[in-house]
C-alpha cells in the first residue's frame, strides 16, 4: 500500500479542496492510503510548518514530493494525474 500525504492547513481552501477531491476517488482501488498533516496542528513538527507554510497543499507519495497539482483537476484528471505520478515513481 502506498502512501499518499496531504500536507495542509486548516482554512486553506485550495487544501480542503483538494482533500476533498481525493477523498471522491477509489484510492484503496489504486493501493493508496490517504494521510493528511495540519502543518499548524499542535504536534506537528516544526521543520514541516518552516517547510511547507507558503507552499500547501503540498502531495507526497512514500515520502518523496510531487509536482503541484492544478485545483481545476477533478474526477477522472485527477485520477489520470495520480497515476502517472504512480507510474514515474515505481
Amino acid at each position: 500500500m502506498k502512501q499518499l500525504t496531504l500536507y495542509s492547513r486548516a482554512g486553506c481552501c485550495l487544501c480542503e479542496g483538494l482533500e476533498s477531491r481525493l477523498r471522491a476517488l477509489d484510492l484503496l482501488g489504486l493501493s493508496i492510503e490517504l494521510t493528511v498533516i495540519d502543518i499548524d496542528a499542535t504536534g506537528t513538527p516544526q521543520e514541516l510548518k518552516a517547510r511547507y507554510d507558503l507552499e500547501v497543499p503540498v502531495l507526497a507519495l512514500d515520502g518523496s514530493e510531487l509536482p503541484r497539482v492544478s485545483p481545476r483537476l477533478t474526477g477522472e484528471g485527477l485520477l489520470n494525474w495520480l497515476q502517472r505520478c504512480l507510474s514515474t515513481a515505481l
